[in-house]
């Protein structure tokens, strides 16, 4: 808990002042846009072992709909995070594949993971 009061500090001293402070807000926001939401992290994530077709990235994600799946892969592919690959066999194969620019999200996925783990063991520890 220590440790993370005194990132907290540390992130906050990156903006010394209410005018830097502000100008951080936009680059947050367009970030949450683009990787926010429920699912575009999990789908990301679920792909790390490698290229995957539509039903296999829905059967490692739980409870997501085919149409949601769909949506996702769509944004995150105009993203640049995914690309799509077709393949002229019968019936149609479609592939998909992460892209070196989904590296560029390695240690904001390790981040959320851990504060994740944080949390959870906060609120269990809060409510037992």
């Amino acid at each position: 808990m220590i440790e993370i009061t005194k990132q907290l500090k540390e992130s906050v001293e990156l903006f010394p002042n209410l005018t830097e402070c502000k100008s951080s807000l936009g680059p947050i926001q367009d970030a949450l846009y683009v990787l926010g939401g429920k699912w575009r992290i999990p789908i990301l994530v679920a792909m790390l072992e490698g290229n995957k077709h539509f039903g296999e990235i829905q059967r490692t994600i739980n409870k997501i709909s085919a149409k949601v799946l769909s949506h996702e892969l769509k944004e995150l592919e105009l993203n640049g995070f995914i690309t799509r690959r077709v393949y002229g066999t019968k019936p149609v194969g479609i592939e998909y594949e992460l892209t070196e620019y989904t590296n560029s999200l390695g240690a904001v996925i390790v981040a959320l993971r851990e504060w994740g783990l944080l949390h959870r063991k906060k609120v269990k520890t809060e409510w037992n």
